[in-house]
């Protein structure tokens, strides 16, 4: 067994009156930095283990990866963080291996703004390797800054005006490269007519409203996708979206899409429960009897929740109201339901 290297470092004293508060954070913030340098060099080091097990395990062919899942089962690691390890590492050989940047750079990193240039453009990479190469201590908010810068000059998605404003420093890319990334989730006829809003009055006041507009239509059209109600009739949903953006009223109906997706979530959740808290009613009460009264009077006061009428107290913050919701189950098939008469009332 190799004897692992002693990591140390000096901390300046907390108690001391002879260094300002000042020098006290520079010296931590050092300290901090080298602490961060070796943790990226340790969770590199960690990923290739990884992979070196799992590529083992693949290997053999029979286990299906089932060997792998054991050993990080006692190694006490999750799957989700073993793969981000083994990405990281990847990333790593890409990087210093193929990629521009020197072995010796990977230091200048911190962790966090070691993933991001991963991650980044292979543009971005190389301007970060070069610096990181010529000494500089590379942080996530340089990494985050230049992709930024990049993303504002270069993306497709973005209207000449507000490309040459972005490189000419008249817009900033930390608000434009924002909303690159949400017009890449718009089909291209909503793109385009953003586009021409931005072409028409290219300042940033409007790059934010744009900005604000294409993330409401994606999360109105992904909420719109899961909500069942919809898929009755022959809703246009994007028609509906359009109208909603000419009354301007574009926030309030993703809101509403959001809030109809999360009402039948819980009612598909409800059903489940109801359904379960049925069947080990009706359990109990046949083993329950004359000699059980207490467990037959709990039984009893369950009927209000496991029937098909429930009723749910509100409690006192909602002035002791109750509601009375109906559960009637019926066939795919059946058009109309039933007449609930009341939903809901004062106790």
């Amino acid at each position: 067994m190799v004897e692992a290297p002693t990591f140390s470092l000096e901390l300046p004293d907390p108690e001391s009156d002879s260094i300002s508060s000042m020098e006290f954070l520079a010296r931590i913030e050092e300290a901090w930095a080298v602490c961060d340098r070796f943790d990226l060099q340790t969770e590199i080091w960690r990923g290739r283990i990884l992979k070196a097990v799992r590529d083992r395990e693949r290997r053999g062919g029979e286990g299906r990866g089932t060997g792998f899942l054991q050993w990080l089962r006692e190694q006490e690691i999750s799957k989700t963080r073993a793969y981000a390890l083994i990405q990281l590492a990847e990333a790593a050989d890409e990087l210093v291996g193929e990629g521009p940047l020197e072995q010796a750079s990977v230091n200048n990193f911190s962790k966090r703004a070691f993933m991001d240039t991963a991650q980044a453009d292979p543009e971005v990479q190389l301007m970060i390797s070069e610096a990181a190469n010529d000494g500089v201590q590379i942080t996530r908010k340089q990494v985050r800054q230049l992709s930024d810068e990049f993303t504002a000059a270069t993306s497709p998605l973005l209207p000449e005006e507000i490309r040459q404003r972005t490189a000419a420093n008249l817009l900033p890319p930390r608000a434009v490269a924002p909303l690159v990334k949400e017009l890449a989730k718009l089909p291209e006829e909503q793109q385009e007519d953003l586009r021409q809003v931005l072409r028409d009055e290219p300042e940033l006041e409007r790059v934010k409203d744009v900005t604000s507009t294409a993330r409401w239509l994606s999360k109105a059209a992904e909420a719109g996708l899961a909500v069942r109600a919809f898929q009755q009739g022959n809703l246009d949903l994007e028609k509906a979206m359009q109208e909603a953006l000419r009354l301007d009223a574009l926030g309030l109906l993703a809101d509403a899409v959001g809030q109809a997706q999360a009402l039948e979530s819980a009612v598909l959740r409800l059903h489940t429960s109801w359904r379960r808290l049925n069947g080990l009613q009706e359990r109990l009460w046949v083993e329950s009897g004359s000699s059980t009264p207490h467990l037959r009077e709990l039984l009893t006061l369950l009927q209000t929740l496991s029937g098909n009428t429930m009723r749910v107290s509100l409690g006192e913050l909602a002035g002791g109201k109750r509601v009375r919701l109906q559960i009637v189950e019926e066939a795919p098939d059946q058009l109309e339901a039933p007449p609930i008469p009341v939903t809901a009332h004062a106790g």
